[in-house]
């Protein structure tokens, strides 16, 4: 038995886009928790880094349960899946199993790094939500500890906490610009800049995307087309067929007439010569 549920994380059969999604932010994580365990880090971008963690471990959290909802057979599911669950829970430092949880976000890694290699051109519509997912969630990562690692500690900077540096990256990624944090520094500058960039064509995407829905046939409609026009074929074929097999029945028939008829003329003939 296989679950078909595009969510979930499925140990049978062609993965689905999402769980390329959900792969791909499993190295993100296991790179932020090998960073805080061994990286000399100071109390805000520990918090920082953190924070994402806590965000990408509520993310499989919530596939985890949509997957559940959606299964058929919820025993199977948590029978299979139950590393998805465990992996899920973020690393709180008064959880004694703490590096159990980490050591469990490796496996669930290896355990997805099948999913590499798939054809995911049939399904692009969800190929573009699990990179849309993926991208935001690894410009907001990467935005907001470099622009804390950067600005924290310099003077006149205004982004010194976990939370300012947070709320800057997803104001500058949205491109709405409030103003009330902002870089001092030249190289938060330049960041800033890719940041923007960066949000203007993520959001191009979503456009796009969304243009897409409205416009493009969905999957099922295409589907439900392609059906009707082979079975339109189907018809024609065998209309054909019936043709070529009644031409054939009478050519068969005017065959036998015309072997009728000569053996009543080689009748009529012989009889005359006698």
């Amino acid at each position: 038995m296989t679950d078909k549920n595009p969510w979930s994380l499925r140990t049978l059969g062609t993965p689905s886009p999402f769980e390329m999604a959900m792969m791909l932010l499993s190295l993100l994580s296991v790179i932020i928790v090998l960073v805080m365990t061994f990286g000399r880090l100071d109390s805000e971008t520990y918090r920082l880094l953190f924070f994402v963690d806590t965000s990408i471990c509520m993310i499989f959290m919530i596939n985890f349960f949509i997957g559940l909802v959606r299964a058929r057979d919820k025993r199977f599911f948590i029978r299979h899946h139950w590393i998805d669950f465990i992996a899920s829970i973020p690393a709180i430092e008064a959880l004694r199993m703490a590096r159990l949880f980490q050591i469990l976000r490796v496996i669930r890694l290896i355990r997805m790094s099948r999913s590499l290699l798939l054809p995911l051109i049939k399904q692009r519509k969800q190929a573009t939500l699990a990179s849309l997912l993926v991208a935001m969630v690894t410009i907001l990562t990467l935005a907001s500890v470099i622009i804390l690692i950067v600005e924290s500690g310099t003077e006149g900077a205004n982004i010194q906490t976990a939370e300012q540096a947070i709320w800057w990256a997803l104001v500058t990624i949205s491109t709405v610009g409030y103003g009330d944090y902002y870089p001092v520094t030249t190289a938060g500058h330049i960041i800033g800049g890719i940041v923007i960039v960066s949000g203007v064509s993520f959001f191009g995407v979503i456009s796009g995307y969304m243009a897409s829905v409205f416009v493009a046939p969905d999957e099922t409609e295409r589907q439900e087309r392609q059906e009707a026009h082979k079975a339109e074929i189907k018809s024609e074929l065998e209309l054909a067929l019936a043709r070529m097999e009644e031409n054939q029945q009478k050519m068969e028939q005017n065959q036998a007439q015309m072997l009728a008829k000569i053996a009543e003329l080689k009748q009529v003939i012989e009889t005359r010569n006698n």
